[in-house]
């Protein structure tokens, strides 16, 4: 049973996102993500300048006057988190911040009455949501993402992809909201390309990826425990755990701002492209 402090995260969540996508957001993904093609709709008389590859011969013969075919954009996608819910992503204010990028990309696509599914994985798929819609389809998802409690502490982004790819079939539109803390997922972030349209959420705080210089750090990985010590007296250190990711492909979430501008910018720029 959740208790009142959870059920006042979620109810802030909710009202928060839910307002972003009526107010902000929704036109954005839109228009960046298109429906999975075309349908047909109607007939209706020819006009000059429509497509000739439109006519319909067979309801043209029997009015003898010409008529054409009009389609519409097959809307519904169908739409899948990868959150990744390893103990890294508990540093700081990431949780909190991946919870309400989820809850934001999931509303979008209720209100677009596309169907979201959700994996949760650490070095190990955690759970799994089948695709559904609805707004309390939703919410479900939000309560999931702040309660859940995972079983490991270490972070598999291959095992994560390897699963969509296996029970996934039908091309889907892809978020993978992780701090990209792990090596050797190339290879099925490839083969996940080709299958699926996927985006990277990289979600960071910046004191993991600067390091001021002049003292000597000793830190404690939060996954895998061990002490590691880095003599950083000369130069600051960056963390560059994004180099190689697709940038194309890529949105940079950093807790300190507002995450909506970098998630709109980017779906503005796969209209351009």
């Amino acid at each position: 049973m959740l208790t009142s402090e959870l059920l006042k995260k979620i109810r802030r969540i909710d009202i928060k996102t839910n307002r972003l996508v009526e107010e902000a957001f929704s036109g954005e993904y839109r228009t960046g993500f298109r429906g999975k093609g075309m349908e047909f709709d109607d007939i209706r008389e020819y006009y000059p300048g429509d497509d000739v590859r439109n006519i319909d011969w067979n309801v043209t013969a029997r009015y003898n006057q010409t008529y054409v075919k009009q389609f519409c954009e097959e809307r519904e996608l169908n739409v899948f988190l990868l959150i990744d819910m390893s103990r890294s992503n508990s540093f700081g204010r990431k949780k909190d911040q991946i919870a309400e990028v989820a809850a934001t990309l999931a509303f979008s696509a209720c209100k677009n009455n596309d169907k979201v599914g959700v994996i949760f994985f650490t070095d190990k798929v955690e759970k799994f949501i089948p695709s559904k819609n609805g707004r309390k389809h939703v919410l479900s998802i939000i309560e999931n993402i702040i309660s859940f409690k995972p079983e490991s502490v270490g972070t598999d982004i291959t095992k994560a992809l390897q699963y969509l790819n296996r029970i996934e079939k039908k091309r889907s539109v892809v978020f993978l909201i992780s701090d990209f803390l792990d090596t050797g997922y190339k290879r099925d972030m490839k083969i996940t390309l080709n299958r699926h349209d996927l985006v990277l959420i990289r979600v960071v705080d910046r004191a993991e990826e600067m390091l001021p210089s002049g003292a000597i750090f000793t830190f404690e990985d939060m996954e895998s425990g061990k002490t590691v010590v880095l003599d950083n007296m000369k130069q600051d250190f960056k963390l560059a755990n994004h180099i190689g990711l697709p940038k194309n492909r890529l949105i940079n979430i950093y807790t300190d701002e507002d995450y909506v501008k970098p998630l709109k910018m980017f779906f503005k720029g796969r209209v351009r492209r």
